[in-house]
């Protein structure tokens, strides 16, 4: 199941890459074909791929945990401390947004990870990227269409042979939400891109006031908060 789950990161991590290359260099005036993308992403940034897709699905639950433990609060001043650097330091190490400067710039996966983060927090667009819901989107599709999958199976193996329900429906699960994953990974791309390449160069006239009025909005509603 560990090596299903690595397959499948490893093969969206690659759709990742590829379309978020594709996107960068379109808004950046650049075409490239998305065939060459692809051969290229194999050939020179596997090994990257292969790393971020055992490190960014973990650091993603470490700093899911961190994040809730934050909100949730509490007396321990120590566990709050380790859980700040939880949410606060692993994004700078790994994040799913070096895919565009791993395949723009060849660059390696931390090296990518930290310069992208440092892009995002020198111009101001971190609170974005915290509340970005693309990652949150596409995961509950994925649910959604892996729990569609497990019942359809389900239903089709009580009456066929029933003592194999559970793991059928288990395994139907498990491939309808990677496929969706999978079909869905171009949409992350895309984001990805985007968001990198304002970052890069906010100023451009690339870019419409999607972007400022959202910072706005969110800044607007932290102040309330406050």
């Amino acid at each position: 199941m560990l090596s299903l789950g690595w397959t499948m990161q490893f093969l969206k991590n690659v759709i990742q890459l590829t379309i978020s290359r594709v996107t960068y260099l379109q808004i950046l005036g650049n075409h490239m074909d998305t065939c060459a993308a692809l051969r290229d992403s194999i050939n020179r940034s596997g090994g990257c791929i292969a790393i971020g897709s055992i490190l960014i699905p973990v650091f993603t639950l470490f700093r899911s945990f961190g994040r809730l433990m934050s909100l949730l609060g509490g007396e321990d001043e120590i566990l709050f401390c380790c859980v700040m650097v939880l949410v606060n330091v692993l994004p700078q190490f790994v994040n799913r947004w070096s895919f565009v400067h791993i395949g723009a710039y060849n660059k390696e996966f931390v090296h990518a990870s930290r310069d992208t983060w440092e892009m995002f927090n020198s111009s101001r667009m971190l609170p974005l990227i915290d509340s970005d819901l693309t990652g949150a989107l596409c995961f509950l599709s994925g649910v959604a269409v892996g729990a569609f999958c497990s019942m359809v199976s389900g239903i089709w193996i009580l009456v066929m042979r029933q003592s194999y329900a559970l793991e059928v429906s288990i395994y139907a699960f498990l491939i309808g939400y990677f496929v969706c994953r999978l079909a869905m990974g171009w949409l992350q791309a895309c984001v990805a891109a985007y968001y990198v390449a304002y970052g890069e160069n906010p100023e451009s006239d690339q870019f419409d006031s999607t972007i400022p009025a959202r910072l706005e909005q969110i800044q607007g509603s932290q102040a309330l908060l406050n």
